[in-house]
């Protein structure tokens, strides 16, 4: 059997498989079709430092390739969070990574705070696609000052393993890589999802209610494998790849261009067993092509001609 183990800042994850944000609640909600503790971690929905109700409706949208959403960070607060959901789900014998979102620098920071206490959460995941308020809207993720400001003042907080998620929506995606690496971080986690939109043509409207909402699925794929690729080569930390991960070939090709694990997202809403199939995929990858463990294949792209 080919070794799917891998060590990620000091974590060891049984497979280099994960759940993103988003797509995969807090884990309890998929119990009914698999087993979290088989998955290498759970990545889960976004936290805010108090309840969010979300966009309004519609907030999702099929397109071509993919899906669009809107949905808005909806969630009830680091609050109910470590009240209600955390001792539901500390017990889960997989890694816990949790999603932290906010508005404002203090607001990550408070969050974060929060989670540092939890014994049962060894990472958490900076989502700085954020929008700042006290700056117009602008993300927190698409200036590299902001984004390495942001990083350090949570890192001032958190004493664990922090993961930061990049958006795709800047134009020199290592700029951003080197920024947050140089505020702390430990991990790289990217692709977020692309600004995108849909339109009925029928009713001349925007499809989804705050008009433009994040493109994920198999028609971002091309544009994660290359930013997996770029930041890999441009920064010293664990990249961990997402973007159109439908099966194993497609996770295969995110552990070569970089990526120490990948994240499996808009797949989960399509095949709840996603997961858990891209698993034995890699598995069966690694045995047909003699290779003893998944460490291995991290970077290996050839690029001789």
């Amino acid at each position: 059997m080919a070794e799917l183990a891998i060590n990620i800042a000091g974590l060891n994850f049984r497979n280099p498989v994960t759940t993103a944000s988003g797509t995969f609640g807090y884990g309890e909600e998929f119990l009914d079709f698999l087993d979290p503790d088989q998955l290498g971690g759970i990545f889960v929905k976004a936290v805010t430092g108090k309840n969010r109700d979300g966009n309004a409706y519609p907030r999702m949208a099929e397109t071509t390739g993919g899906m669009l959403n809107s949905v808005g960070l909806q969630n009830k607060g680091i609050d109910h969070f470590c009240r209600e959901i955390y001792p539901k789900i500390r017990n889960f014998n997989t890694n816990i990574m949790v999603n932290v979102s906010g508005s404002t620098i203090e607001e990550y920071m408070t969050v974060a705070e929060r989670i540092n206490e939890l014994d049962d959460i060894p990472a958490i995941e900076l989502n700085i696609s954020c929008p700042n308020v006290k700056l117009g809207g602008m993300a927190f993720g698409t200036v590299p000052a902001m984004a390495r400001e942001v990083t350090a003042a949570v890192r001032k907080v958190y004493h664990k393993v922090m993961m930061v998620k990049l958006s795709p929506n800047v134009t020199n995606i290592t700029e951003i890589a080197r920024a947050v690496t140089d505020g702390g971080a430990d991990v790289i986690t990217l692709i977020n999802t692309l600004l995108g939109m849909a339109i009925d043509a029928e009713t001349q409207r925007p499809v989804l209610s705050t008009i433009t909402g994040g493109l994920s699925g198999p028609a971002i794929k091309p544009v994660a494998l290359r930013m997996v690729w770029q930041v890999h080569k441009a920064v010293p930390v664990p990249v961990i790849g997402l973007g159109g991960i439908m099966n194993a070939t497609d996770a295969i090709e995110f552990i070569l261009a970089g990526a120490s694990a990948v994240q499996v997202g808009t797949a989960n809403f399509i095949d709840p067993q996603a997961s858990i199939k891209i698993i034995r995929g890699i598995e069966e990858y690694l045995t047909r092509h003699n290779i003893s463990s998944i460490r291995e294949l991290i970077g290996a792209l050839r690029t001789d001609v």
